[in-house]
């Protein structure tokens, strides 16, 4: 299982453009490098990241073999109302995880 340090604000006003960030832990694994004895490592990158905001998809993101170890992904939005914002992500390996936070809106 993957660890994501999520940042969502706690509270915004209606209508507010509000910033949302992400930093995944993941070795981010291009698939060009070698490992000790010659063989080549198999790819394993984060590939899709997509945020939901009261179950609407707001941000989605396909991500390549440039991107580095622990992506860290900053986008913003609109404040619309209070509500459930969800992040997922997939690696190559087939594996998604998922993260969530809540914002108020007033």
């Amino acid at each position: 299982m993957t660890r994501a340090l999520i940042n969502v604000p706690k509270q915004a006003h209606t209508g507010e453009i509000i910033e949302i960030k992400a930093m995944i832990a993941h070795v981010m694994e291009t698939g060009y490098r070698r490992d000790a004895g010659g063989a080549a490592i198999e790819r394993n990158i984060i590939n899709r990241f997509t945020c939901f905001y009261d179950g609407a998809e707001i941000f989605a993101a396909e991500l390549f073999p440039a991107i580095s170890a622990n992506p860290f992904i900053a986008f913003s939005t609109i404040a619309t109302k209070s509500g459930t914002i969800a992040f997922a992500w997939t690696d190559d390996k087939g594996n998604t995880e998922t993260a969530t936070a809540e914002i108020k809106v007033v």
